[in-house]
């Protein structure tokens, strides 16, 4: 029985509703901080940049790549891509067994949690196999 204790208010579902709220609130604070972290970061290499410039300090494009950070490391891009994989692949299982733990208690969530730890699994091979076009992009280009 669904409780309605002011005015017809349905509790349980106003505090589904609440917690769904905050989730998404939660999520938008990450992405939001990390879009201002990159922007603030940005502006005070710009800033640095600029600095040098006015100093009468003579600027090449090493040092600009340099300061700017633009100049990124191939071997770093598939590195980063091997780690997101491996964790990924990890989290896949332990969903699947997090959904056999939950189907003890209700047996019609095994599959949607079964289901969930199969799209991980795939994204993680799925980032396995960027890894590997990317590691074979650097050596391409890098024989170039």
């Amino acid at each position: 029985m669904k409780t309605k204790l002011f005015r017809g208010i349905d509790y349980e579902n106003a505090a589904a509703g609440m917690g769904a709220l905050g989730f998404w609130l939660f999520i938008a604070a990450i992405v939001l901080g990390g879009i201002w972290d990159s922007a603030r970061k940005r502006e005070t290499q710009q800033e640095t940049l600029r600095r040098v410039i006015e100093s009468g300090a003579s600027v090449d494009q090493a040092t600009v790549e340099r300061i700017l950070g633009s100049h990124s490391d191939p071997q770093s891009n598939a590195r980063d891509l091997k780690v997101a994989a491996t964790i990924v692949l990890y989290i896949a299982p332990g969903l699947a067994i997090l959904g056999l733990c939950i189907w003890f208690i209700n047996q019609q969530a095994l599959l949607p949690i079964i289901g969930a730890a199969t799209l991980m699994a795939f994204i993680g091979l799925g980032l396995r196999a960027a890894a590997r076009i990317a590691e074979g992009t650097d050596q391409q280009d890098s024989s170039n």
